[in-house]
């Protein structure tokens, strides 16, 4: 069963965007509040095959110890495998309707989505959450499109309401109050959290504008 709240302080990472031990890294932000975990191992460096499932199932370990939802980005089969709570596609994955035909009821389904005419189809199609974005410039993901901004992000929230919207891109503690007048659930970020010295203290920051 999806909650809105998950989308509070949502965390997107795979090993590979952690400057210390992965694990002990995931552990340390769940602890410190994060509300959803999205395992995205993308690029040449992912794990793969049986690291990759290995990798997963003990995340998926350290969500349940937190009671914090495990979702998996695009990949299905390791979201079955592993039995994961919910599952995230993009607009160059599978469709929504697929999805939904192959998971079920058994996870919650999140879409990314970049503009008014994404965000209504992942809505009629059954989308439990959204993603929109990037909102500001970010780094954390190559293949960035162009940026929303506020002003983009209050239309979306406006037209699929009351569909939960998580933000992403760019978004920093000093912002995220603008990003919670914008009509936005929370914040979906990568490196704000995974680079920080003390991501304790970002996820607090965060926390006080979405708790």
């Amino acid at each position: 069963m999806f909650k809105p709240s998950y989308l509070s302080m949502y965390l997107i990472a795979g090993h590979q965007n952690f400057k210390n031990d992965p694990l002990a890294s995931v552990e340390r932000a769940l602890a410190g509040g994060v509300t959803a975990f999205q395992l995205r191992e993308k690029g040449s460096d992912a794990y793969r095959g049986q690291a990759r499932i290995q990798f997963a199932r003990e995340v998926k370990r350290i969500c349940q110890r937190y009671h914090v939802p495990f979702i998996i980005n695009d990949d299905i089969d390791l979201a079955l495998t592993i039995g994961a709570d919910g599952i995230h596609v993009g607009q160059e994955d599978m469709p929504i309707e697929e999805v939904r035909k192959v998971v079920k009821e058994r996870m919650f389904i999140g879409v990314s989505t970049t503009s008014v005419e994404e965000a209504l189809a992942a809505k009629a199609e059954g989308a439990d959450y959204i993603g929109v974005g990037p909102l500001f410039a970010t780094a954390s993901k190559v293949d960035a499109k162009t940026p929303i901004g506020l002003e983009g992000l209050t239309t979306i929230v406006k037209a699929v309401h009351p569909l939960p919207v998580v933000a992403i891109g760019g978004i920093k503690p000093e912002n995220a109050a603008l990003v919670k007048a914008s009509g936005a659930k929370g914040v979906a970020v990568i490196s704000a959290i995974t680079t920080a010295e003390k991501p304790d203290q970002i996820i607090c920051a965060f926390r006080t504008h979405f708790d």
